[in-house]
Formats: structure tokens, C-alpha cells, sequence
């Protein structure tokens, strides 16, 4: 068989109909085991997952021994009164952020866990 070059090949295609075309996309289907489902829904799943969530909770779970450590933590890193940020830790699980990237996630758990509480990131 004489060995096609590109131009060989997009002139069949230009003027192929829609039925060769088919017949043309599953016999490469058959020769080489694969299939010509649409990949850019599966390629955009497979990217979320593998990136992981855009914006994230960070929950703080429990107090822990340092209670005080902690109330200051969450001062600092909400912004909110003494009363406040008590109030968020004497209701673990609470919210600490919310809808944040995981960069920030990360940034707010290692300062609650350093002031001695369990975190978790959701």
C-alpha cells in the first residue's frame, strides 16, 4: 500500500460524507480499541478532581487544652471580638472560614492547630 501524506488524507476528509466518515471513525475505533466519546466533559471531571475543591470550609472541631491559645488564634485570624471568637469556640464544630482556597485553608489550620485545636478542612 502506497504510504499516505497528510494532504492525501485531509483531502479524503474534505470530501467524505458524514456516512464514510462514521464508517471511517469506527473501523479505528475496532483496529486500535478505542473509543471517540467526547473528551472534554471527562477531561474537565478529571481536572476537578484531581485540583480538588476551589473553595473550602475550615471547621474548627475541638478546643483542645489551650483554650485561651485558641480564642486568641481565631481573634486573629477573623478579625471578631473577644465574646465572639470565645462564642465560636465554645460551639465546636464551628465555622472558622468560609469558602476560602485551600492556600488559606492550610494557613488557618496550622495556626489553629499550633494554638493547640483539631481542624478539619471541607
Amino acid at each position: 500500500m502506497a504510504k499516505l501524506n497528510h494532504a492525501d488524507i485531509l483531502a479524503f476528509l474534505e470530501e467524505a460524507t458524514i456516512l464514510e466518515l462514521n464508517e471511517l471513525v469506527k473501523a479505528i475505533e475496532v483496529k486500535f480499541g478505542v473509543t471517540a466519546a467526547a473528551p472534554t466533559a471527562a477531561a474537565a471531571a478529571v481536572e476537578e478532581v484531581e485540583a480538588g475543591p476551589v473553595e473550602v470550609n475550615v471547621m474548627l472541631t475541638e478546643v483542645g487544652g489551650s483554650k485561651v491559645a485558641v480564642i486568641k488564634a481565631v481573634r486573629a485570624l477573623t478579625g471578631l471580638g473577644l465574646v465572639e471568637a470565645k462564642g465560636l469556640c465554645d460551639k465546636a464544630p464551628s465555622i472558622i472560614k468560609e469558602k476560602v482556597s485551600m492556600e488559606v485553608a492550610e494557613e488557618v489550620k496550622a495556626a489553629l492547630v499550633a494554638a493547640g485545636a483539631t481542624v478539619e478542612i471541607k
